[in-house]
């Protein structure tokens, strides 16, 4: 069966911009995804990256242009300045590592879950009351949110460094079985050809 190893950030606008397509995709070709959330800031200051508040105005501009014109596109509301970004990361990180280690419930839906609940609804991904009604509606023990956090914080780490290692540099990251890299929720589409193109 093949496999993909996505690469993704919680607090990433590009994460939820690729909503469930991914799954959609697997899906389709017979797929498995192995989910591996990550601190996209840290991998940026390990693979030369910038964090979005130190690049350049020009680069800001254009940032902030293209998300609202890939959030039209896809019929996806975005706020461009939500109420609670940047925020913390982890507690969102662990909960959907302690999730994918209980299963149960839709690991796809649990992502844009928590990525819509900041870039959409305005809510704080790093609070507990958030993170359980994520998990919650999902299907997944929203006790989770409390549980396994010195397992989810050393696959946190782990997940950075194999990224690190295998040439990820952002997020959204999509690495198939034989090595083919797409970067960002606006390559999905190409992720989908290949898939196509592997089968022969």
């Amino acid at each position: 069966m093949t496999q993909i190893d996505y690469f993704f950030a919680t607090v990433s606008p590009y994460t939820y911009l690729a909503g469930t397509r991914l799954e959609e995709i697997a899906a389709r070709h017979g797929a498995t995804i192995r989910y591996k959330p990550l601190d996209v800031l840290a991998l940026f200051a390990r693979t030369g990256g910038t964090p979005p508040k130190d690049r350049h105005p020009a680069r800001q501009a254009y940032r902030a242009q293209e998300l609202m014109r890939q959030s039209a596109k896809l019929g996806m509301p975005l706020n461009l300045t939500p109420a609670h970004w940047p925020t913390n990361p982890a507690p969102s990180s662990y909960a959907f590592i302690a999730a994918q280690n209980a299963g149960g419930g839709d690991l796809g839906a649990l992502v844009a879950a928590l990525t819509r609940a900041c870039w959409a609804e305005e809510q704080d991904i790093a609070q507990d009351e958030v993170i359980r009604a994520c998990l919650s509606a999902n299907g997944f023990d929203p006790a989770l949110a409390d549980s396994g956090l010195l397992q989810g914080a050393e696959t946190y780490a782990a997940n950075l460094e194999e990224a690190v290692e295998r040439g990820v540099f952002g997020a959204p990251f999509y690495i198939t079985e034989d090595d083919q890299r797409f970067w960002g929720q606006d390559r999905l589409d190409d992720l989908d050809a290949h898939l196509t193109n592997m089968k022969g």
